[in-house]
């Protein structure tokens, strides 16, 4: 069985974040069965072992062999940002300070797109906006795609069209348009049907036959589709498509349901839409956390 306990590993102290990288490179070198990676969506070090015990032991011996302490906490899941409807606004950044003031006014229509991730287009007829502002509209709107509008998490799949605009002979700067593709793109997201989508992952359980009732009742509590079971010399296999945030301490609550006997494997299948209710809870808590920092 793979490994697939994650906690998200953070420094306890400056120096130890310096030294965290190279010593959990140098455990997972010494350990097959640990890995780990930076998860973008997320802005956590994630660490992935066998189960909560194996990690412990991991953690106490880098604090011990490579003097690097570590706190852990439970990973956040990677959500995505994504709209489910065309959406437009405009937004008209003007600043007066003394001397020479900023002016950039953006029109802009977004839209879902299927395949992929982005898309900019230019719209423009006529000379509205000079050419030479795109770049910058397209980096402040690149900017806010990466922070993410809804509860900070990255915003994928959209396609962006400038179709109209205003500039000023001498208060025009790439800043000024920067920031008025920015706030444009921001009110035209919320007018868009903005959701969030979560990752769905395809498990797949192994567990004796005469588990396999407590197996599927507390799949049906995570929100599982089961995709396939069937039962071979008294071993029962069961596929479902489950939530990620359903499945983040499974390795533990399945060696209890199953005293030790149970393993499964899951890998990444798609992104779904998270039902709204839930997502909610994901959107408050990120405001809390916000307002924290």
């Amino acid at each position: 069985p793979g490994a697939l306990y994650q906690v998200a590993v953070n420094p306890k102290t400056q120096a130890d974040s310096a030294k965290i990288s190279s010593t959990l490179t140098r455990l997972a070198e010494e350990d097959p069965t640990l890995s780990w990676h930076m998860e973008q969506a997320t802005s956590q070090t994630i660490l992935q072992g066998m189960g909560d015990q194996h990690i412990d032991v991991v953690i106490r011996r880098a604090e011990t062999k490579f003097q690097t302490a570590m706190t852990t906490e439970e990973p956040r899941v990677p959500y995505r940002e994504a709209i489910t409807k065309k959406g437009q606004a405009m937004y008209r950044h003007k600043k007066q300070t003394g001397g020479s003031g900023q002016f950039g006014e953006v029109h802009l229509r977004i839209e879902p797109l299927e395949e992929t991730d982005f898309e900019f287009v230019n719209d423009v007829f006529g000379g509205a906006i000079s050419n030479s502002y795109m770049p910058a509209i397209e980096k402040g709107i690149r900017n806010v795609m990466k922070e993410g509008i809804l509860a900070g998490f990255p915003i994928s799949n959209v396609k962006i069209a400038v179709f109209d605009g205003k500039e000023h002979p001498v208060d025009s700067k790439p800043i000024a348009f920067e920031i008025a593709g920015r706030e444009a793109f921001k009110l035209a997201f919320h007018d868009a049907g903005p959701v969030l989508f979560e990752p769905i992952m395809l498990v797949q359980v192994n567990v004796p036959e005469a588990n396999m009732g407590d197996i599927m009742g507390d799949m049906n509590t995570r929100r599982a589709r089961i995709q396939g079971m069937n039962t071979e010399r008294g071993v029962s296999i069961v596929t479902a498509h489950v939530p990620l945030a359903e499945m983040l301490r499974y390795t533990t609550q399945l060696r209890s349901m199953t005293g030790g006997r149970g393993y499964f494997s899951m890998q990444f299948d798609h992104y779904e839409v998270l039902p709204s209710h839930l997502a909610h809870e994901v959107i408050a808590a990120r405001q809390k956390d916000k307002k924290e920092e």
